[in-house]
């Protein structure tokens, strides 16, 4: 029987770490390693900032208020004005508009980017209000990874509005924020 007897560590007969774990680091991978996690927390304490003033994906909505079959009518109509590329020309976006779908109380739309192709969907919901009528507007990016959008999902729903004189009716009202839509208060919808 041998028996084989334990060694020091750190002696001159035994392994300088107990495992290939322990080897050690090199200082420019500390130095590394420390600026990544500073890095990276400093980028999600930005995300965090971001995340509690603004939706997490690029998104809006709108609400306003006056008859619900004159308003569904008005954006409809705009909706078949703005769908070919006609006024994209001038590089503005109050173009390639698509109507999908109309129920009751719903109608919903896509709008495309005229440089990247991107789609937003839109949906307006309306609901009766005695004389009045209530209208959610709400614009969201098909691109799962959107997060910042320059106002565009709010321009989506605004230059519908504004397009269609939606917005010079007496009782239109608008309430959104920063909080509903993505970077509401940045938004060129002269651009977008």
């Amino acid at each position: 029987m041998s028996s084989k007897p334990y060694r020091k560590l750190g002696t001159d007969n035994s392994p300088k770490s107990c495992c290939s774990c322990c080897k050690k680091i090199p200082l420019c991978c500390k130095i590394t390693m420390v600026v990544l996690t500073v890095v990276v927390l400093a980028g999600l304490g930005l995300f965090v900032g971001f995340a509690a003033s603004n939706p997490l994906h690029a998104s809006c909505r709108d609400v306003s208020s006056m008859t619900c079959s004159n308003v569904k009518t008005k954006l409809k109509n705009q909706i078949a004005l703005w769908n070919g590329p006609d006024n994209c020309k001038n590089g503005g976006e109050k173009c390639l508009y698509k109507f999908v779908s109309e129920s009751t109380n719903t109608l919903k739309a896509i709008h495309e980017t005229p440089s990247k192709h991107y789609k937003d969907d839109l949906t307006f919901t309306f609901s009766d209000a005695g004389m009045n009528c209530k209208t959610e507007g709400y614009s969201t990016s098909e691109t799962w990874y959107a997060v910042l959008d320059y106002g565009t999902n709010y321009c989506n729903l605004h230059n519908l509005i504004t397009g269609s004189g939606l917005s010079n009716i007496t009782g239109y009202a608008e309430s959104t924020s920063n909080s509903q839509c993505t970077q509401y208060s940045s938004a060129d919808c002269m651009k977008y």
